[in-house]
């Protein structure tokens, strides 16, 4: 079995089988209280999953892109469960680009009732709250060979009113997103792992430069 993990909007996490089966989904929508619910949910999807934590053989880990204190409890959450506490198991952590998941879950969509228009052929973008009056995207045109969806262009900022002529000048398609489903974070990572592709990052997908900057250096005083 495999648990995606993902916080970089609401809380999500899913557990699914190796052939993509999804046996438990929960989330919460509060964009702010991941460090809150986190254990809970991890708790509930096992048990709606009818698994325990050594059923688990990897763990798909969503890196964003999103605000950085909501991805790293996401992250370190994911890492501790690959841990495995004190039994020190060591499984697999796949980072999967958060976008990936709202990506796979449009176009196959798509392929069951023609929701995108084109959706081999056309660019669109999944859209996200990344606050400070910004959006976070990331440019997609239909699924590669292995299953996973293509990428046109890794994940960016834009103010949220300049991001429709942003696309409109590429002829993209806007899909805003709300929530990432955690299953299909565990799919990607499950074609990700079978197609022998490495699909995210190694750390957080924070678009930002950080907050906290050094102070500069003490004016010399002179006498």
């Amino acid at each position: 079995m495999i648990l995606g993990i993902d916080t970089s909007l609401g809380t999500a996490v899913a557990v699914i089988d190796d052939d993509g089966h999804v046996r438990a989904e929960v989330e919460s929508v509060d964009p702010r209280g991941h460090a809150e619910v986190i254990g809970s949910l991890l708790e509930r999807v096992l048990a709606e999953a009818g698994a325990v934590s050594a059923d688990i053989t990897r763990v798909a880990a969503g890196m964003g892109p999103g605000p950085f204190t909501g991805l790293r409890v996401g992250i370190a959450a994911a890492r501790a469960f690959a841990l495995g506490g004190d039994r020190g198991r060591g499984i697999r952590v796949v980072p999967v680009v958060s976008h990936d998941a709202v990506a796979l879950e449009l176009l196959l969509h798509s392929a069951l009732t023609g929701g995108l228009d084109d959706a081999d052929d056309e660019a669109f973008a999944v859209v996200t709250d990344a606050r400070r009056r910004e959006v976070a995207y990331t440019v997609y045109r239909g699924l590669d060979d292995d299953g996973l969806p293509r990428r046109l262009a890794e994940p960016a900022l834009a103010l949220r009113t300049e991001i429709d002529g942003v696309l409109a000048a590429g002829g993209i398609l806007r899909r805003d997103a709300e929530r990432i489903p955690a299953s299909l974070l565990a799919v990607a990572a499950a074609r990700a792992v079978a197609a022998g592709r490495v699909i995210g990052p190694d750390d957080a997908l924070y678009l930002r430069s950080p907050d906290v900057t050094l102070p500069a250096p003490r004016k010399k005083v002179i006498a």
